[in-house]
């Protein structure tokens, strides 16, 4: 028999079209289609299914394959009625209008990339995103909170619509009321703040205990930027959210201690689903959370039950009940990562896990693979086709990582139990957990500094790959072909090898790509890159896995490509300091390939052909855009950027805009370094600027009688000018390189040296030059 006639025997076998499956099926689909097609073509869709319905044995019936079609278009109804339920909102008369009155925090305090603060509340009985003031410095308020804010209602922005905000308030004040949310729902506030308290209390440095929070509560909010990045780029980020995982840990901890304490079989289940149904809303009870306490019963549903037409019944109606609660989760990558990683384990695990066992791996190392391999295989195409990435490194690393999760789970969630009692309780179990969770944040971090942990890839191109290691995984061997102990030795050698070899090949190819890369930074080191794009500006600027790109030097370089050999993955900011193209040309570019948090626009309103070309890729991704202004301050983790220039208001009519161009100064961890674009000492003798350890030259070098004031000033150890080989305007002039070389210790020009890295480290500059290849 062929290997392509077992897999589709197992794969047959595995989903018996039963009339549960098949109707469960069929109610899927109606809540797939109802909120998303015309219901003409829902009553299209349900013939057809009608029509496909009469050929499957099961449903030959002509009554039953009626009923299949009603139960589609039932189901698309009521589809569509609820997600007109979820999204109506009666706020919009009062957009733009000043408004007063309390919220009900309903998730954690999160921080954007660019400093800001914003919350999940509810206000005026509707799902609103509270932007905090970013002048305040209390505390943020916790789950439950009733506080009193003042501010501007505004529609959603991004954020606030991937939370399903109706709304955002944009707070002037926020103050606290002192009293909490009752009932049911104040009870979980309570048993939260106790578990919270319990879990602080082992007094862990910053990103374990965050790590564990998130682990244990689902309460990622707390992590560090360049913490969540690496564990994003090594493919642990479903470690810190409230999961199917998560669930099944915490079933096996209480089947476990249930046993030891004598319970029968019903007291065992009974307690499960009592912890499950506590568990949801102590983890936030969001969206997310809610199906991941829906997906988490599933998958220990699937992993127990022993028949393969059972584990499919429960994905469905898993499937069933979260879309009928929010039609609108199957446009979320979490709803579509947690049901195919599900769907995956169901169908592959198993094969796995009996393939590696047959290599010689230990059963319990090869039941931890199994899992690993089955979700990674099923998850990696939708990950490529949402996120435009792969990465080379994400199987081992989970399979490394797999050991330490389940004692950091277990240990967190008995600290948490104890916690209810008194905090300081379960702070030995805290103190334990410390060591794996070390080992899990060195992990993340270690993985996601190899190139190779974040690739560009093609989705359809992962898609392939992935189906066909899923097929070769799930072919079996004919069981009339008996083979000889020799030949089996052989075939476990053979396997083992190629096991082996999936493991470790992927780490040697990231390593052997390291020397195309721009090496690691050292902890608390400010980065600045004046990259090579020859006539133009173009600063990268990094610091605690943070990153901000001034300028994007004129079209048709490639920008992109360099950020990334960067390390770079994302943008918290792209700063247009003004509208020329030797400045912002290449902006569209950097728009469309990479994720970019906020532009902060020196345009000025300006719409030449340039500015119109940046802003298509702006609106189709929604960016963030901020005018600049002198005065403002963004802050990305430790790195803060400082808008020195221009003044607020508009530019006058005919001006330069030189004269108007943002002038910034980047600082992070005592380094700073001051960012000019092109204005020169007319603009710069009239502000105050301190001393700084690297000055990007003014407009490319150009002659400035007032540059010798300027460098007396601000005294740098390092001068960088950004300009372009055998240009014709004669940059960088002559006057300004005597004056640079009889005052800076250190000049470097891109036209010569390609581009220039800076690292800023305890008090000493580390240079490093590139040329491109």
């Amino acid at each position: 028999m062929t290997a392509a006639a077992n897999v589709r025997r197992s794969l047959e076998q595995a989903a018996v079209p039963r009339g549960r499956h098949v109707a469960l099926a069929a109610a899927c689909l109606g809540l797939a289609l109802g909120p998303r097609v015309p219901m003409a073509a829902v009553v299209l869709g349900a013939g057809a299914t009608l029509g496909a319905a009469l050929r499957i044995p099961l449903v030959a019936r002509r009554g039953a394959g009626f009923a299949l079609a009603a139960l589609v278009l039932g189901a698309a109804a009521f589809a569509h009625a609820r997600t007109a339920v979820l999204d109506h909102s009666a706020l919009p008369p009062s957009f733009g209008r000043a408004v007063s009155g309390e919220a009900t925090v309903l998730a954690a305090v999160r921080t954007d990339r660019t400093g800001g603060r914003r919350v999940l509340v509810r206000w005026r009985g509707e799902p609103v995103l509270l932007r905090l003031p970013r002048w305040e410095t209390t505390p943020a308020p916790a789950i439950g909170a009733i506080v009193a804010a003042d501010g501007r209602l505004a529609p959603p922005d991004l954020a606030a619509a991937s939370v399903h905000a109706h709304a955002v308030l944009r707070a002037t004040s926020v103050r606290p009321t002192g009293r909490r949310r009752g009932g049911a729902a104040g009870l979980v506030d309570r048993i939260r703040a106790c578990a919270e308290r319990a879990l602080d209390a082992g007094r862990l440095p910053r990103p374990e205990a965050a790590l564990l929070r998130g682990m244990v509560l689902g309460e990622d909010s707390a992590l560090p930027d360049d913490v969540r990045d690496a564990f994003q780029a090594a493919g642990l980020t479903h470690l810190v959210a409230a999961s199917g995982q998560n669930i099944m840990l915490l079933a096996a901890l209480a089947l476990g201690i249930a046993t030891v304490a004598g319970l029968g079989l019903r007291g065992r289940w009974l307690l499960v689903l009592a912890l499950i149904m506590v568990y949801v809303p102590l983890a936030g009870a969001g969206p997310s959370i809610q199906r991941a306490g829906i997906m988490g019963a599933a998958t220990l549903a699937a992993s127990l039950a022993g028949r393969p037409a059972s584990r499919w019944y429960v994905l469905l109606a898993a499937a069933a009940l979260t879309l009928a609660l929010d039609p609108r989760s199957l446009a979320e990558p979490g709803w579509q990562l947690s049901f195919a990683a599900v769907a995956g384990i169901a169908v592959l695990a198993a094969p796995a896990r009996d393939r590696l066992r047959r290599a010689g791996l230990p059963a319990a190392v090869a039941e931890i693979a199994g899992v690993t391999i089955a979700a990674g295989l099923a998850t990696a195409p939708i990950i490529a086709w949402r996120f435009d990435r792969a990465s080379l490194v994400s199987l081992p690393v989970n399979v490394l990582a797999a050991p330490a999760v389940a004692p950091v789970m277990w240990l967190g969630m008995l600290a948490a139990a104890l916690g209810q009692l008194g905090p300081g309780l379960g702070t030995p179990l805290v103190t334990l957990a410390g060591l794996p969770l070390g080992f899990l944040v060195w992990l993340g971090r270690a993985a996601a500094a190899l190139p190779g942990a974040q690739v560009a890839a093609p989705a359809a191109a992962v898609a392939v790959l992935a189906g066909l290691a899923a097929f070769a995984i799930a072919a079996r061997e004919d069981p009339g072909v008996r083979s000889t102990s020799g030949r089996r030795r052989v075939r476990g050698r053979v396997a083992a090898v190629l096991v082996a070899a999936g493991v470790t090949v992927p780490v040697l190819l990231a390593l052997a790509a390291r020397r195309a890369q721009a090496p690691s930074m050292p902890a608390a080191t400010l980065r600045v890159s004046a990259l090579d794009v020859g006539q133009g500006d173009a600063t990268l600027v990094q610091a605690g896995g943070h990153a901000v790109l001034v300028d994007s030097g004129p079209p048709g370089t490639p920008l992109v490509a360099r950020l990334r050999r960067a390390g770079v993955r994302r943008l918290d900011a792209l700063v247009l300091t003004h509208p020329q193209t030797d400045h912002d040309g290449g902006a569209p570019e950097v728009l469309r390939g990479l994720p970019v948090a906020l532009l902060l626009d020196g345009r000025g309103g300006d719409r030449s052909a340039s500015s119109l070309a940046i802003d298509a890729p702006l609106r189709a991704d929604a960016t963030r855009v901020v005018a600049a202004a002198a005065g403002q301050e963004l802050r990305a983790g430790d790195l803060s950027l400082r808008v020195l220039w221009p003044p607020p208001g508009p530019a006058p009519a005919g001006g330069d805009p030189n004269d108007r161009a943002i002038v910034a100064l980047a600082s992070a961890y005592g380094a700073r370094v001051l960012l000019t674009a092109d204005a020169e000492s007319p603009v710069l003798a009239g502000l105050d600027l301190p001393t700084v350890d690297v000055l990007k030259v003014s407009h490319h070098g150009s002659a400035d009688p007032g540059l010798p004031a300027l460098l007396d000033r601000v005294r740098p150890r390092v001068a960088l000018i950004e300009v372009g080989r055998h240009n014709t305007y004669g940059h960088p002039a002559p006057t300004t390189i005597q004056a640079l070389a009889a005052t800076v210790p250190t000049v470097r020009r891109t036209d010569r040296d390609g581009t220039i890295r800076v690292d800023l480290h305890a008090g000493r500059a580390t240079l490093a030059t590139e040329r491109a290849g």
